[in-house]
């Protein structure tokens, strides 16, 4: 299966984290956790919201962005609300990183202003500020895997009571 790599980057709010985490559990992709964080690793919401996934997950975690980059290489992909291009113009290769940054903040604007090719926005109205975080990786894991058809990934299900 194709590598798919979601990096938080100093998030703040467990549930968030949480379910991103359940996020890359259920698509296989693997998840980077960048420090600081705004919370324990072991608090019970970031627990809670990924449910019974802990065990499902590949995640690293990162003293801060020179260590990430320092262990990683490969395509990175920057979502923020201030990038010129859509998340659906790029193009996803095996290994891509998709990079989200923290709640309040986003990813710092040094580290877009020398990447704007690669850094993507998720389309919204003018008067929304942004998504929610679990949400903005939710769709951005999914277009890339749509891009990748969906490698290894469950494409039917089945009703509990009746035969389809």
């Amino acid at each position: 299966m194709a590598t798919l790599n979601i990096v938080m980057v100093e998030p703040e709010i467990a549930g968030n984290t949480g379910n991103v985490a359940r996020t890359c559990a259920a698509t296989g992709a693997r998840l980077h956790l960048v420090r600081p964080f705004g919370f324990e690793i072991d608090d019970k919401k970031l627990k809670r919201a990924g449910l019974d996934y802990w065990d499902l997950l590949d995640i690293t975690y990162y003293d801060n962005l020179d260590d990430f980059f320092a262990k990683n290489e490969g395509a990175f992909f920057y979502f923020t609300t201030k990038a010129l291009h859509t998340h659906t113009e790029a193009n996803y290769p095996d290994n891509c990183y998709l990079l989200f940054g923290k709640e309040t903040k986003g990813l710092p604007e040094e580290l877009l202003l020398k990447n704007p090719e690669s850094c993507v926005r998720i389309p919204t109205v003018s008067d929304a500020r942004s998504l929610n975080l679990s949400n903005a990786v939710a769709i951005g894991a999914y277009e890339v895997l749509r891009q990748w058809n969906y490698p290894e990934l469950q494409n039917f299900g089945q009703l509990h009571n009746y035969k389809w």
